[in-house]
């Protein structure tokens, strides 16, 4: 086991990174974070102000994932926070697992990273040479360290595809990540392009004030709500450990087939115009529950995919006449970059990304260079972001190794194999990870994996509550290094804690 206390950067403060400086904390790694912002919090905290390079979410941004399947594994959110948080919220969550683990002094604010290069000693050590910029007096300095983690994320650089026309079109042309509220959008005709959780939220929002509102979508997509069976979060109901089981010896795809028919029991996707070609998980998910009454209520209405723009308006696919419109908002993701990255470093297209588990960079001799929550998954990022934490933490003290290159190699083609054989091609995709599995593949790495075998003998009820109950993070703290006591509580009481955020008022 290495015993030199080793000296980690960590890039960026929000969820990721706040969760990287506890998990070095916990190694005893000496660790900075480097943050860009004047704060913490990062996409999450909102900010009026429209900066190139700097994420947030729009005022009224709510999380699409509830608190107890969002919470870090051994921080449970309060239990009078609402079962969805709104972003405001978040931040505080965010606060508070920062002042309980004393994390804050170890960020520097205003500060970023011009470029990241191997050092001059990095064929032995491994070891990253960082320059950054102090952005109160642009005065740049270089500092060396032995481990690096990218938390900054991929909501960053904003993807405009190109479309026959866009440029012509004389009204205003902006993307989701410029849109902070509908103000501005009152009595206009608006094109919102897109159906993801972005298009949605921003055409949800804007539909309240504008004239009228069009939806356009290529493909469509499932709609999940997150009100669940008994006003509970559905996916308290949904991420189970016994589905998964199910789901993965169902060859045939009827658990998908029986989560289809229940999405349509809640509105017709074919009859709303959103039914998409491809089967529920073969997606990324989108979650509303306000879309379908703005469908049904006519402030929102559903369009095939753009055929061309004109100046002053849009022809969409199937049709000949021209739609006047007055705005378009383009939710079309974003482009995956690191600008301060050395090229080559990240490899990335719509089939393959050179990535080990979607975290260690291939072709590098040595696993000192980790990328943090570069993922979509098919749950909440939260807990993901930290299990991958741990597993670094755990590599830079030496407790666990990397296998040798042959092996990641075929885990990195097995997986990109089964991502092109279970979701349609797509660059975002590319990264796209069902949540159980990948939680269970990443804290295996580092023996923080539930033994549900030992369980069923030594605690039949907690093997119960973990297998047929919500999947929580807690139950990545049962187990392996920093373990959490009061884990098995968690699990046992997420449901009084769910129940809890109802209880804003007083029965007679």
């Amino acid at each position: 086991m290495d015993t030199k206390k080793k000296r980690i950067c960590v890039i960026g403060g929000g969820s990721s990174g706040l969760a990287a400086i506890k998990c070095c904390l916990e190694e005893n790694l000496d660790v900075v974070c480097y943050e860009k912002g004047e704060s913490f919090g990062g996409l999450w905290r909102y900010h009026s102000d429209d900066v190139d390079g700097k994420p947030s979410v729009m005022k009224s941004t709510v999380i699409n994932t509830s608190k107890e399947m969002s919470a870090f594994s051994d921080f449970p959110p309060p239990e009078e926070f609402a079962n969805f948080m709104h972003n405001s919220s978040m931040v505080e969550y965010f606060r508070l697992y920062a002042e309980k683990f004393n994390l804050l002094k170890y960020i520097k604010y205003k500060h970023e990273i011009v470029q990241l290069e191997k050092a001059e000693d990095y064929e032995t050590t491994g070891r990253w040479k960082a320059t950054i910029k102090n952005l109160d007096d642009d005065v740049e300095f270089c500092e060396i360290f032995d481990g690096v983690m990218v938390c900054v994320g991929h909501h960053v650089y904003p993807y405009i595809p190109k479309y026959e026309g866009l440029d012509d079109f004389s009204g205003q042309v902006i993307h989701t990540h410029s849109l902070k509220s509908a103000a501005g959008f009152e009595d206009k005709t608006v094109l919102v392009i897109g159906i993801g959780n972005s298009a949605v939220d921003a055409a949800v929002e804007i539909s309240k004030v504008s004239k009228k509102l069009y939806l356009s979508t290529r493909r469509g997509s499932w709609i999940f709500p997150r009100l669940g069976p008994n006003g509970l979060p559905c996916d308290m109901f949904l991420q189970r450990r016994i589905f998964e089981v199910i789901r993965y010896y169902d060859p045939i795809h009827i658990s998908e087939t029986v989560l289809q028919l229940f999405l349509n029991f809640k509105f017709s996707h074919d009859r709303f115009g959103l039914r998409p070609k491809h089967r529920v998980l073969s997606a990324h998910i989108t979650i509303n529950d306000a879309l379908p009454n703005h469908i049904l209520s006519g402030i929102v209405t559903v369009k095939q995919n753009v055929q061309k723009f004109t100046k002053n308006g849009v022809i969409f696919e199937n049709e000949e006449e021209l739609t006047e419109i007055d705005t378009i908002v383009l939710a079309t993701g974003y482009e995956i970059k690191f600008p301060f990255l050395p090229d080559g470093i990240l490899q990335i297209s719509e089939t393959n990304v050179n990535l080990y588990k979607l975290v260690f960079p291939l072709q590098l001799k040595h696993p000192s260079l980790a990328f943090i929550g570069l993922i979509q998954p098919l749950g909440a990022i939260f807990p993901i972001s930290e299990a991958q934490n741990r597993w670094f933490a755990q590599l830079m003290k030496g407790n666990v190794k990397l296998p040798p290159r042959p092996e990641m190699e075929k885990e990195i083609q097995k997986r990109m194999n089964e991502k092109n054989q279970q979701f349609v091609p797509s660059l975002r995709h590319t990264v796209e990870v069902i949540w159980i599995p990948y939680m269970d593949e990443i804290c295996s790495e580092f023996g923080a994996k539930p033994n549900f075998w030992k369980m069923a003998y030594a605690d039949p009820r907690l093997f119960i509550a973990c297998m047929f109950g919500p999947c929580t993070p807690y139950q990545y703290r049962l187990e392996g290094p920093h373990s959490w006591e009061g884990a098995r509580d968690a699990i046992f009481s997420i449901w009084e804690r769910a129940e809890k955020a109802f209880k804003t008022f007083k029965r007679p």
